[in-house]
């Protein structure tokens, strides 16, 4: 199935996904990589709010390249999520909605999105270039000294991402496999 999705995303938008749809997705999303989860983890192990609402929040694992000149952003491919994976059921498990990256997540990972009802999108490594054009604002709003890695407020248009687990669990990397095998038995 093909969707246009507004973000942040609300639970029974997320429910309704399923592995393999693909998502036009419209609205305010977050940047966040490897140092600035580990500052989030910090800020929150000192009691202190977190710089954006995390309920229903979208994290794109992305650390930009320096803007053209009138452009809001350079290229911003997706980096592996695996890296963030130490992070993120603690985010999940306070209303994170979903994420945006590349590559497997990590049974507890998994574990925490069905829990929270959450979904883990991929978008297409190597087609930076590409997403920026989706991409119509970005402003850093927290951890500037970490320079691309620190967190961006994007505003996004028709931002096209493919579901990878949804929210029950089901995974299209396990799947897409498990079909191709079929396919090549059946051949």
């Amino acid at each position: 199935m093909d969707y246009q999705l507004k973000a942040p995303i609300r639970p029974e938008d997320a429910k309704k996904l399923r592995a393999g749809d693909f998502v036009y997705l419209t609205g305010t999303i977050y940047t966040a990589r490897d140092a600035a989860h580990k500052r989030m983890s910090e800020t929150l192990a000192e009691k202190k709010p977190l710089p954006f609402d995390i309920k229903g929040a979208i994290i794109y694992y992305m650390g930009p390249s320096p803007a053209r000149e009138g452009r809001p952003i350079g290229s911003a491919g997706p980096t592996t999520a695996s890296r963030m994976d130490y992070y993120t059921p603690q985010l999940l498990n306070m209303g994170l909605g979903g994420m945006i990256g590349k590559g497997k997540r990590n049974n507890d990972v998994i574990e925490a999105m069905v829990k929270n009802e959450a979904v883990y999108f991929a978008a297409i490594g190597g087609a930076g270039a590409l997403l920026s054009k989706c991409i119509q604002i970005s402003e850093v709003i927290a951890y500037e000294d970490l320079g691309t890695e620190a967190i961006r407020r994007l505003c996004v248009k028709d931002f096209p991402i493919i579901v990878i687990i949804d929210s029950k669990g089901n995974n299209l990397y396990e799947t897409a496999i498990e079909k191709y095998k079929e396919e090549q038995e059946n051949t």
